[in-house]
């Protein structure tokens, strides 16, 4: 045993020093989040997938870097998509998931991951998925398998039986239940340990119905307030946050009051909804562009009319409310619902938030600075900064001018590797 580990010190001894990756990146102009200044001929510099240094043309460069120089590119942080169906597609709607098999949904998500880095967006949050596909395919993309975004994986979203995030598709002959339905405190202690236990790095609930279930009202509220205080309680002692589906007035607030992280949908929120999480620091995570998409194209690819008309039914509502939150000081993130809508479109999402009163700057904030906040990663995703992972996106002409010139990166990169350029 000792010959063993002196030959393995000698081999330790005599290995060749591994070489830091570094690379220099220049452009035109760079996107200061936090501040909305435009820092005119940027230089970043990134060793091993970390930015060390932020300055300007002409500093100090390492020894042997690899230069990437964009002339008339801006420069912003890799973006983040805090609401996302990383393994589902808007192609199969209603019952015409059923043609294919359990598998071949992590299976696509690996074209999805592709699609949705490509576009710029370096981070992901997905909010449930069956099989814990999202689990799988991080672990695929950390391993170096497959290429997509960072992704911070829910697993499955927990719910009440028959409510949104219960299987409601099926006759009682077929005994169809989610895996993650809790119907009482205790359960929802349970399955929110069941859910780290196999990888779960965020929890997701449905506090109310939904629009793409059968059966259920958006407006009506599914879990109680225990119920989501006792998920809140156990999923915070272990570090990790809680995102609340919930588009009816009760379930916001009740959800809120519970000390939710992140409210998504949000589309029927009252008054008092948005002064408690104005008051309480709670995010809102309203996606107010797929119901453009789902009208367009929800028919033909399968959704049911039942479907299609709730969603008619709430999407201006939501749209409005957006404007109101947003007026009365509520945090925002950019939450999509891809998965909705085609992956890789996701940017399309900013020009409907400034469409509906945010400003280019708010709407890239809620991509960046506020979504890596709402993620528990200030300083690792979201600035570019001295510290932060190497995630960059350039396109062509001002965002803080045009929007959306977000929506065609020419220029990704994510911790420190080329993913798109000119």
């Amino acid at each position: 045993m000792r010959r063993l580990a002196s030959l393995a010190a000698a081999l330790t001894l005599a290995a060749p020093v591994a070489q830091a990756a570094t690379v220099a990146v220049t452009a035109d102009r760079m996107i200061d989040v936090a501040t909305g200044a435009r820092i005119e001929r940027p230089q970043v510099i990134i060793t091993d997938g970390r930015i060390i240094q932020v300055g300007r043309q002409g500093d100090a460069i390492p020894a042997g870097a690899e230069r990437i120089d964009l002339p008339g590119v801006t420069l912003t942080p890799g973006l983040i998509d805090m609401h996302v169906h990383i393994t589902s597609s808007p192609l199969y709607g209603g019952y015409n998931s059923l043609l294919f098999t359990d598998s071949f949904w992590t299976a696509i998500g690996v074209a999805h991951a592709k699609s949705t880095l490509q576009a710029g967006f370096t981070t992901i949050r997905n909010v449930g998925s069956e099989g814990y596909g999202d689990v799988g395919l991080k672990q695929a993309i950390d391993a170096g398998f497959v290429p997509g975004p960072r992704i911070v994986p829910a697993a499955y979203a927990l719910g009440a039986t028959g409510g949104h995030c219960d299987s409601t598709f099926f006759p009682p002959s077929m005994n169809e239940q989610s895996p993650a339905v809790i119907d009482s405190p205790d359960e929802a202690r349970r399955m929110v340990r069941k859910m780290r236990k196999y990888g779960a790095e965020v929890i997701k609930i449905c506090a109310t119905g939904g629009v793409f279930s059968r059966g259920s009202s958006p407006g009506a509220q599914q879990m109680t307030l225990a119920e989501m205080q006792a998920v809140v309680d156990e999923a915070h002692a272990a570090g990790m946050k809680v995102a609340a589906h919930a588009h009816g007035a009760s379930g916001i607030r009740q959800a809120i009051e519970a000390g939710v992280d992140t409210i998504e949908h949000v589309s029927l929120v009252d008054d008092e909804g948005i002064r408690l999480a104005v008051r309480k620091g709670a995010w809102f995570a309203m996606d107010i562009y797929n119901t453009d998409y789902t009208q367009a194209e929800g028919a033909k690819n399968g959704v049911l009319e039942e479907n299609l008309q709730k969603d008619r039914d709430i999407g201006l509502i939501q749209r409005q409310n957006f404007q109101k939150a947003l007026r009365a000081g509520v945090k925002m993130v950019y939450a999509t619902d891809a998965g909705v809508y085609p992956h890789g479109d996701n940017a399309k999402q900013f020009a409907v938030m400034v469409q509906w009163g945010a400003t280019p700057l708010q709407a890239l904030q809620s991509a960046t600075l506020n979504a890596a906040e709402a993620l528990g990663q200030s300083g690792q995703v979201g600035q570019v900064k001295a510290g932060a992972w190497g995630d960059l996106v350039g396109v062509k002409g001002d965002p803080l001018s045009d929007v959306k010139v977000l929506e065609a990166p020419v220029f990704v990169m994510k911790a420190g590797e080329t993913v798109r350029r000119p």
